[in-house]
């Protein structure tokens, strides 16, 4: 994939383009003097769309309400991993190739390896 200029871009594709794919932020800055950290800061940011964000298994902020008709369709076809309860899509997560997050295999899964493997 090599990068192509699409002429101009509006405000609004920019932002679509942000929430679709999701932009995150984590910085770490300090203040040290004479090898003595004095100010330590980190910064974790991410700007997503609620769909985006529960494609990828992001934790909401806590007091959220997640039963809005919104979380709902975000989380239409997912499931949580046994293992290490970040979402996944269903699909993924049973029949293909297991928890792309922690490595978990479903039994469905392992059964499929094991008969490519045998025959």
């Amino acid at each position: 994939m090599e990068p192509r200029s699409t002429g101009s871009a509006s405000l609004l594709d920019v932002v679509d383009r942000i929430l679709d794919k999701g932009l995150v932020i984590n910085a770490d800055i300090s203040v040290s003097l004479a090898g003595t950290e004095l100010i330590g800061i980190k910064i974790k940011a991410a700007l997503a769309s609620f769909e985006t964000a529960a494609k990828y298994g992001m934790e909401f902020p806590t007091g959220m309400a997640k039963s809005t008709k919104t979380m709902e369709e975000a989380k239409a076809g997912r499931e949580s991993c046994p293992s290490c309860d970040k979402l996944s899509l269903k699909d993924t997560l049973l029949d293909s190739g297991g928890c792309p997050w922690c490595g978990w295999i479903s039994a469905k899964a392992r059964n499929k390896l094991a008969n490519i493997v045998v025959g």
